[in-house]
């Protein structure tokens, strides 16, 4: 079964509803099928891709969309690329994809955002691809009436995988061209429905919290669900948003691109775990290594990674693929995260999570952002240094912060030392760029 059967049976079920809103203009589940396949009976008439390969730029348009799912039709592998991507850079991607013959049942080869290091191209099947829409709906409670506003590129999984249980159930999909225009983002929580629903990086709900919270409260009634990933959010962010939106669903979710849509947690609860990913969904199981490392089974999994069998043997063997990151399950079956291996810092033979450190960091009131980094130390090997980033108006005072952290963390988790930075540098989707702080001149 591909996806894009569900557009030729929505297409008869819900003909005249309306299926996509992009920029002004919209789409009916019966024009969806009609251009899908009148582009299906243009790319007939082109030229076939070598290696069946399509590398496109991943625009938040009704075209883009039209066009990445006739390429399926027509047995094409899509690369969705940025949008914005360098000319000289798409096309060595381009020429890269080109050499390549992807196996039977890949649907599209999505590039990690590399934080840590090389981006890699990561097949994804189509049974994947259904996978992560029905995980989606039994975990999230997606519905057939619900309105769903993306506004994140849709070349990467956070955003991507959203697409797939909207248009499976016969939804409304809005596409927002990201959150630099929060009045395109409220425009479109405005649409005429009874009830809404978004997937929100961490660094994006920071922004609506600081800026917005008011504007935010006047949908209490009407937001049905917010999903956050791709990064933690902090505990003081999880319990403002859960002040402002008491009765919304506010999920917090572990997948990958690498693993697909894994586990979610409701953490409007009460109990507003930091860190906790609830328990695993229909098509996915989770275990914790002899190490302490999250592994992951299910029909959710990348196919490997294009054109590097070792690094794909490396990470994915027997049908299960072995993260990076250090979690523990509880007594309740519930998944947490406790970091990322490569990140952990030794400080004298203590481990640190940095994660640990800019969460409670956060919490002190003046701070607006912050990221932890190693340093090199004469007596203990590495040190840990704090490059926060202060509120309007408020300076910062080491010894004062230095106190604070020390009534909540551990002696050998207090930074040693304190910077004042303009920003932090982050991915576009709110991760910290950790790949930046591990150049020494940083």
């Amino acid at each position: 079964m591909l996806f894009e059967d569900c557009i030729e049976r929505n297409a008869a079920l819900y003909h005249d509803k309306v299926a996509i809103v992009s920029d002004g203009q919209q789409c009916t589940y019966g024009d969806l099928k009609r251009r899908v396949d009148e582009k299906v009976k243009e790319l007939k008439d082109g030229p076939c891709p070598k290696g069946r390969v399509v590398c496109m730029r991943a625009f938040s348009t009704i075209d883009y969309l039209v066009t990445y799912f006739a390429c399926h039709l027509m047995g094409w592998v899509v690369v969705p690329l940025e949008k914005d991507l360098p000319d000289e850079a798409f096309s060595d991607i381009a020429n890269e994809m080109g050499g390549y013959e992807p196996p039977e049942g890949v649907a599209d080869i999505l590039y990690t955002t590399g934080t840590t290091g090389k981006s890699k191209g990561v097949m994804i099947g189509h049974k994947t691809i259904i996978a992560d829409a029905e995980n989606l709906i039994d975990g999230l409670g997606f519905s057939h009436d619900l309105v769903f506003v993306v506004n994140g590129p849709l070349n990467h999984i956070g955003s991507l995988s959203k697409i797939y249980p909207v248009l499976m159930l016969g939804a409304t999909l809005i596409l927002v061209d990201g959150m630099k225009d929060l009045d395109k983002f409220f425009h479109a929580l405005d649409y005429p429905a009874s009830k809404v629903a978004t997937f929100l990086v961490p660094a994006s709900i920071r922004i609506l919290l600081q800026f917005c919270a008011k504007k935010l409260s006047e949908y209490v009634d009407k937001f049905d669900f917010i999903e956050t990933g791709a990064a933690a959010i902090p505990q003081a962010d999880m319990e403002s948003l859960c002040k402002i939106l008491p009765h919304t669903r506010l999920y917090n979710t572990y997948a990958s691109t690498e693993t697909g849509i894994i586990c979610t947690y409701n953490f409007n609860d009460g109990k507003c775990q930091a860190g906790c990913l609830g328990k695993p969904m229909k098509h996915s199981q989770v275990f914790i290594t002899e190490a302490g490392k999250i592994a992951c089974k299910g029909d959710t999994l990348m196919m490997g990674y294009i054109g590097d069998p070792e690094r794909t043997s490396s990470v994915l063997r027997d049908d299960t693929l072995y993260t990076s990151d250090i979690g523990m399950i509880d007594e309740q079956g519930l998944l947490h995260l406790q970091g990322r291996e490569d990140d952990i810092i030794n400080v004298g033979g203590f481990k640190v999570a940095p994660t640990e450190v800019e969460e409670v960091a956060l919490s002190f009131p003046d701070i607006e952002d912050c990221v932890c980094i190693p340093v090199d130390n004469m007596i203990t090997g590495k040190a840990l240094k704090l490059l926060v980033v202060m509120k309007t108006g408020c300076p910062l005072v080491k010894k004062t912060l230095a106190l604070f952290l020390k009534t909540k963390l551990e002696s050998y988790k207090i930074p040693l030392i304190y910077q004042q930075v303009e920003f932090v540098h982050r991915t576009f989707n709110g991760k910290i760029d950790r790949k930046y702080y591990k150049n020494p001149d940083q």
